[in-house]
């Protein structure tokens, strides 16, 4: 149980006072009825703790999804000054852009209802799943150091995909500033059988029916249709990612006390942003999340195909297009307005969405005067969500909103909570097919081990930060 306190600012907005060596303010996120749940982790000390960092601009913040985490919690979001800031592998987390992809389709519901299970089971075989699980890719070294600096550019041009994809995903894909050779061996060792993995926990491939809209005008420029069908895709940069992160850190403690930074918390362990540690590890993250573009390329590329295959449509039919792709854990420069004026800042958003306003330049055209599309995937027994990004965020929260619904139990709890079930069949019930790895992975990952995400959504909707476009249920899912 966190011993912190909160001080109401709205009904969805909750202030950690500054105290003892806080240089800012912390702020959560949430509906009245979620703090409970977030008293009871220890997250909210996490947000504190971040407050220490030397640099942070605004507030500590984290959103409604948040938990308990390495470093920062889930949810976690801070904004480092350029200059005097630093940057944390705590702060991005082991799985680096870990991320979702929605696919929007001009597949009916009505027509493919029957063929359901075809579908899971024609994605369970084309897309590799599990722990350490290896895809049918061969890549040399030399393709490595192209996938980590290109990222999804690098898939399209091997002939998986269309130029057009990339237009529609975070930083086109391919984020500037990727140095491939200061990812160790051992990372591109991990990462050469991987990509095109969907690996396990809580990563998927789901078939979703948009079931309701709640904002047609913005659902039409999505290309969103009720009775449709939509795919999304939501893994990371699997065994590559995480040993940048990994040998990052060990780096990170030794110039923590290089540069003389009072540490609340080893696992915040940092550099200042300008220095050669810092950019070091900045240069290896970012060729991480361009691996992790690249990743969801090719497992889109696969899951194209098999729906194709399976039923026996062309691309026409099938019209899979990418409707936008986010990036979940991730430190970038970004400009933004403090005190008044224009300011290049270190955003870490650690399970937490960027989610700009109209009118950003670094939006595609098609959707620049309604904001960015913001994906919130759901358990796999609920609802995910499509949201929108407001000028409220880019005032409040450096354009960021949640990730995701966030975990209520710990993986243990919830294997010890499924004994003696089958999720598989429970899920079935209730018109949803699962295909998984391992019976494992589907105890870990059952819905009441999450929160109800319609609960975060309409936290961040009511927080401003977010509006609500359309609702995805789940028809099919396929897990490691």
């Amino acid at each position: 149980m966190s011993e912190i306190k909160f001080k109401k600012i709205s009904d969805f907005v909750w202030e950690i006072p500054r105290a003892g060596n806080m240089n800012v303010p912390g702020r959560i996120y949430a509906s009245h009825k979620m703090l409970s749940h977030i008293q009871a982790d220890k997250a909210p000390e996490q947000v504190a703790n971040v407050a220490t960092l030397p640099g942070i601009i605004g507030f500590s913040m984290a959103m409604p999804d948040m938990h308990w985490g390495y470093g920062f919690s889930i949810g976690g979001v801070a904004a480092f000054d350029t200059d005097d800031g630093v940057i944390s592998p705590g702060g991005v987390g082991y799985d680096i852009n870990c991320g979702v992809r929605l696919l929007r389709t001009g597949l009916e519901y009505d027509r493919i209802r029957h063929d359901i299970q075809k579908l899971v089971d024609g994605l369970f075989r084309a897309i590799p799943t599990g722990v350490g699980s290896k895809g049918p890719l061969r890549v040399s070294e030399k393709d490595m150091a192209h996938v980590m600096q290109q990222g999804a550019r690098w898939a399209v041009n091997q002939g998986m995909g269309e130029d057009r994809d990339l237009e529609y995903i975070e930083e086109h894909g391919e984020m500037a500033g990727a140095q491939p050779e200061l990812v160790s061996e051992k990372a591109i060792i991990r990462g050469k059988p991987q990509l095109g993995t969907l690996g396990s926990g809580n990563h998927f491939v789901e078939l979703q029916l948009i079931d309701e809209i709640f904002d047609e005008p913005a659902a039409q420029r999505l290309g969103l249709k009720k009775g449709n069908i939509a795919v999304t895709i939501h893994t990371g940069s699997r065994g590559l990612g995480y040993q940048v992160c990994d040998d990052s850190i060990k780096k990170m403690l030794r110039a923590s006390e290089k540069y003389g930074i009072d540490l609340p918390d080893r696992q915040l362990c940092c550099a200042p942003i300008q220095s050669p540690e810092g950019q070091e590890y900045f240069g290896a993250m970012v060729a991480a999340i361009n691996y992790a573009f690249a990743n969801r390329q090719v497992i889109t590329h696969w899951a194209r195909e098999s729906i194709m295959k399976t039923l026996r449509i062309s691309p026409r039919e099938l019209h899979m297009d990418v409707v936008y792709e986010v990036a979940h854990n991730i430190a970038k420069y970004e400009t933004h307005i403090v005190d008044g004026q224009k300011k290049r800042v270190c955003v870490h958003r650690k399970g937490a969405t960027r989610a700009f306003g109209p009118g950003q330049p670094e939006l595609p055209a098609a959707y620049r005067d309604i904001g960015q599309p913001v994906l919130i995937p759901g358990d796999m027994g609920r609802a995910s969500y499509v949201l929108l990004g407001t000028d409220e965020a880019m005032e409040q929260t450096f354009g960021s909103t949640c990730h995701g619904a966030g975990r209520l139990l710990s993986r243990n709890q919830a294997i010890k909570n499924a004994r003696g079930r089958s999720i598989q069949h429970e899920l079935a019930k209730d018109g949803i097919i699962v295909r998984a790895t391992g019976r494992g992975t589907l105890a870990e990952e059952m819905p009441e081990a999450y929160k109800d995400v319609a609960d975060v959504v309409d936290a961040v909707a009511g927080a401003g930060i977010s509006r609500k476009v359309a609702r995805l249920r789940p028809l099919g899912v396929i897990k490691g």
